[in-house]
């Protein structure tokens, strides 16, 4: 397989645009405790408001990643943020559930556009080097979510709602790198049309129906991953208020250190499985999270906050390992497969959050924190895996 050369400053632009683009994301799940008190909503309208943003984020990413396999549209990324910034204005002046629930849906559609796109972007520079190019895009995004708790703790919670308009900033900033990013995507899309031979993909030899099997517990783990995740960035502020009697700008720095430590294991996942193979990053990433998930319930407040740590770094290196081991089972199709499993991440999140929410509301946050610790265990299911993808 050839290598040709990795084109590092639209990496890093695209995976500074998925930091903006998450940051942005990410303060939905942050104003959770202030929207609650303000619109007196249950756990059940909060998990609502989760199910309705990871919908719109879902939804629409395989069919954005199928059309645009067939036909690039390299300036879509900056249109997608466009409704974000819109999204995000509407949600600063949000006078009701119904108003919000419509605000948080315009930011989800701008993140269905946004990631497929924005993951091709990064094969296409990656020179070869696919796992460590989704893992600096990654990187990112996961730092973007680490960002969006403690600026909420500092800007949003001390001086309300309406102060989430000052954030729209970012997504002009962001719409500017995209806009240089759609160029240089457009002129490689040139080049691709008039060289095709300078495509070049991971050969297996799987039957259609090991490749399918292997399709399926790539989507059970993601199952696993992110019904957990979501129990930390949706739950994880309520769950030290509830259980420690913490202030909601203390839960916000705690989540804050969780979604850091996230961020800081994203990139461990790529390049390695680019050395030692992608099977067992993912076997590695998801089952090496069940000891301390399951302390995690019993602790007290500081280790609570110690255990956090290793999660967020282990849980984190998975995604990559998985969006680059999907891609070369399906050899050509990258906006599909990272549509498809963008979507299906957000989707699960979504439907977990409005489920672990009802299960709250009916029992109590720390009952969903002593089920979901057992969620990692589903990663034994990795050994089923073929070994594909060790360049």
């Amino acid at each position: 397989m050839k290598v040709g050369k990795t084109v590092y400053p639209i990496l890093i632009a695209i995976s500074l645009s998925h930091l903006l683009n998450d940051t942005l994301q990410s303060i939905i799940p942050a104003i959770y405790p202030i929207v609650k008190d303000s619109f007196s909503l249950n756990f059940a309208q909060i998990g609502l408001i989760t199910l309705t943003f990871q919908l719109a984020a879902s939804l629409f990413q395989p069919f954005v990643g199928f059309y645009t396999d067939r036909k690039p549209q390299p300036y879509s990324l900056a249109i997608g943020m466009a409704f974000t910034l819109v999204g995000l204005v509407m949600l600063s002046t949000a006078p009701s559930f119904n108003f919000l629930i419509l605000s948080v849906a315009l930011v989800g559609i701008g993140s269905s556009i946004f990631h497929p796109e924005a993951s091709r972007v990064a094969h296409m520079a990656s020179g070869g080097r696919r796992g460590m190019a989704q893992s600096v895009f990654q990187l990112g995004g996961n730092f973007g979510s680490s960002i969006g708790p403690l600026l909420a703790a500092l800007i949003i919670v001390p001086y309300g709602q309406s102060n989430i308009v000052w954030f729209s900033a970012l997504a002009l900033l962001a719409i500017f790198i995209l806009f240089y990013v759609g160029k240089w995507y457009k002129r490689k899309v040139r080049i691709r049309a008039s060289r095709p031979d300078t495509e070049h993909h991971v050969v297996h030899n799987l039957t259609k129906r090991k490749v399918i099997f292997s399709v399926s517990i790539l989507l059970v783990l993601i199952f696993s991953k992110y019904i957990y995740l979501v129990s930390m960035t949706s739950y994880y502020t309520f769950y030290t208020i509830e259980k420690f009697g913490v202030s909601v700008q203390d839960s916000q720095i705690y989540l804050f250190i969780f979604l850091f430590a996230v961020a800081a294991g994203t990139i461990i996942g790529g390049p390695l499985g680019d050395k030692i193979g992608r099977k067992y990053v993912i076997w590695g990433s998801i089952l090496g999270v069940a000891p301390f998930s399951i302390l995690l319930p019993h602790m007290n407040l500081f280790w609570t906050v110690i255990l956090t740590i290793p999660i967020g770094v282990i849980l984190a290196s998975a995604f990559s390992a998985i969006l680059v081991y999907a891609q070369e089972l399906f050899p050509g199709k990258v906006g599909m497969i990272s549509g498809l499993f963008f979507g299906y991440a957000f989707g699960m999140a979504g439907i977990g959050s409005a489920l672990l929410g009802g299960l709250a509301d009916r029992t109590s946050i720390e009952y969903v924190y002593q089920i979901c610790a057992y969620l990692p265990l589903i990663g034994l299911i990795t050994a089923f895996l073929p070994n594909i993808g060790k360049d």
